[in-house]
């Protein structure tokens, strides 16, 4: 007799299927919502599901993410709940016929979006009603069961269940999303929603999407140690960042796989992937579970908008009058050291003082991240205020342009100078869909360079309009540099382009590879700009894998890991590699940016005791 779905999770690790919507990018369907697609382009549709059963999906999950009525209601589809619905199983019972195979077809529901919990005005009845009338479709066109998932709140996951279960008692599987500290954007913690969902009837729960794979890892150990039910994990392929316009995805499938097998080591049941997940993926899963015993017999659970066009050149730029200490040291010529802060996720910023104050001495100004991650953190500007008045030293605000409209850029960096806050880094900022708030608008009122052009214009005493301020600033202007680019035509030619509009240094990446900026000068003729780069003192094997794969613009030679393999002490060899990588540029770069890993500042004295810096 065949097993039900609850039967085979208790049997070891069935294979998910992976993302949906990158697939339909791929493949040309850009029309929102996605869910549409059922009813516009139903051959692709039919068409990934079938990619994803050739590469071993037991599961499959029917293209209604955001097909419920208050998702819809956005882009005015809210009466076509129950066609694209209908049309979404359709699609995957088709697909399932033609495969020929024994599978189970899972009815997709997301969240309500923005307008829902935990912050907009829809009442907890609107909600549940909205729910209970796309599992009702899903249910009568014959899904058979339920994946609630990329859910930002416990709260909003009891919503949603609640109302499946008022209209259909078919399983169902819970899967939450989480930030890089094992958080749900609401500050849910994997064992309290282990907790919750343990005493409800679900067959499985776990997390999905989040920021990569090492995080829903961590999020199925710790739900592990706490219940014996059937657990989920389908992560997305690392972080996203935008390359040539489009969203690249950093893992790739063979980290991925490993990552997923080891999930299913510790007691995922149900392994898939989420965006930026492909059917490549999904086969580099299938053959590494192969193998893979289930931790223990499971409890069964279940009887961009284009850039805006802003002010013209600014004139032939002049010194400003009032430099900052920083931009004299880089424009005399003397090496400058800085280090990145992370502004903390409250108001209190004394432990962060704190861990900062023993290293004062050895560096010039403290860069401070602006939204890391896409995270709900104090701002950049009062975290840079409060830096400089209790520590003393300068710093480097970061200034996300994709968090921010042009009006809030041009007031936050007026209020900056105001503040004495006058070393700008334009950065383009994370994409949102990875963060706190995954349905936050990202903004695209500006490229780096234009808001390089801004920056550089109010030094000159104008604004993006033309229109004359009160009088010039006297920022000194930062800009990106990623020296390990895929596409280092593209790369440079952006730089370019900073560079003309009025950027005054370069800030990089951590680099790993010496010969990343050999090449590079040689290649230019010499760096246009001091430059300022980015290292990273590696911890461990691990550290050096999550980097490498799932942090957007770090790539680290095999040689690295190869040394980081064999050395007693990781974490000492780590300090090593930094340490030959500054002895080979220190004839390039202008300075050095350290990010300390895991808030571990003594990192940057640890690497410079070993360079002789003192005659630059």
């Amino acid at each position: 007799m065949a097993l039900t779905f609850t039967e085979r999770l208790s049997r070891g690790a069935l294979l998910c299927d992976g993302a949906m919507g990158t697939e339909l990018y791929t493949r040309g369907v850009h029309d929102l919502p996605l869910d549409r697609a059922n009813l516009t382009n139903p051959d692709v549709v039919k068409a990934i599901h079938l990619d994803y059963l050739g590469a071993g999906s037991e599961v499959i999950q029917t293209n209604t993410f955001g097909a419920n009525a208050v998702r819809l209601a956005a882009t005015g589809a809210a009466d076509d709940v129950e066609r694209i619905n209908r049309a979404g199983v359709a699609l995957a019972q088709e697909a399932r016929s033609l495969n020929g195979q024994s599978i189970w077809i899972a009815g997709a529901m997301g969240p309500l979006g923005r307008e829902g919990s935990p912050l907009g005005p829809l009442d907890g009845a609107s909600g549940h009603h909205s729910f209970a009338e796309q599992a009702s479709v899903l249910a009568d066109a014959g899904v058979d069961l339920f994946i609630l998932e990329t859910f930002p709140s416990l709260a909003e996951m009891k919503l949603a269940l609640a109302a499946v279960r008022s209209v259909s008692a078919l399983p169902v599987v819970c899967e939450m999303t989480f930030t890089d500290e094992a958080l749900t954007p609401a500050g849910d913690t994997p064992e309290e929603i282990a907790a919750a969902l343990a005493g409800e009837n679900v067959a499985a729960f776990g997390g999905n999407c989040s920021v990569g794979p090492d995080v829903v890892r961590l999020v199925v150990e710790r739900m592990a140690q706490v219940s014996d039910m059937p657990l989920a994990a389908q992560p997305n392929a690392g972080l996203p960042s935008y390359v040539a316009g489009k969203l690249r995805y950093t893992a790739d499938p063979p980290y991925f796989a490993d990552a997923a097998r080891h999930m299913a080591i510790a007691g995922a049941a149900l392994v898939g992937g989420c965006c930026g997940t492909t059917p490549a993926f999904i086969a580099s899963v299938r053959d590494s579970l192969r193998g893979v015993k289930p931790r223990h017999a499971h409890a069964v659970g279940f009887v961009p908008a284009a850039p805006r066009p802003v002010a013209s050149a600014p004139p032939p730029r002049t010194v400003a009058s009032k430099a900052t200490a920083l931009a004299e040291r880089v424009r005399r010529g003397e090496f400058v050291v800085t280090t990145e802060l992370s502004p903390p996720r409250g108001f209190d910023i004394s432990e962060a003082l704190d861990r900062l104050r023993p290293i004062i001495g050895s560096v010039h100004a403290i860069n401070v991240a602006d939204s890391p991650r896409a995270q709900g953190r104090m701002s950049a500007l009062a975290t840079c205020s409060l830096v400089q008045s209790r520590l003393g030293v300068e710093t480097v605000m970061h200034l996300a342009i994709r968090h921010r409209n042009l009006l809030a850029l041009h007031s936050d960096l007026l209020g900056a100078h105001a503040l004495g806050v006058r070393n700008v880094f334009p950065v383009m900022g994370d994409v949102p869909l990875t963060g706190d708030y995954p349905e936050a608008t990202a903004l695209a009122d500006l490229t780096a360079s234009g808001l390089v052009r801004l920056i550089a214009g109010f030094n000159h005493g104008v604004d993006a309009a033309g229109r004359e301020i009160d009088q010039p600033t006297s920022f000194f202007i930062g800009a990106a540099l990623n020296l390990g680019a895929p596409d280092m035509d593209r790369e440079l030619r952006v730089m370019e382009r900073k560079v003309e509009a009025g950027a005054d240094f370069l800030l990089t990446q951590p680099v790993y590879d010496p010969e990343l900026v050999e090449r590079t000068a040689a290649r230019i003729g010499g760096f246009p700009l001091p430059i300022l780069m980015g290292v990273l003192p590696l911890r461990s094997v691990r550290h050096a894998s999550f980097l490498h794969n799932e942090v957007p613009g770090i790539t680290i030679p095999p040689e690295t890991f190869e040394r980081l393999e064999r050395a007693g002490d990781a974490a000492a060899e780590g300090i090593a590699i930094s340490q030959e990588l500054l002895r080979a540029t220190l004839g390039r770069i202008a300075g050095v940016y350290f990010i300390a890993p895991f808030g571990r500042y003594q990192v940057v004295t640890e690497t410079l005791e070993g360079v002789d810096i003192a005659g630059l």
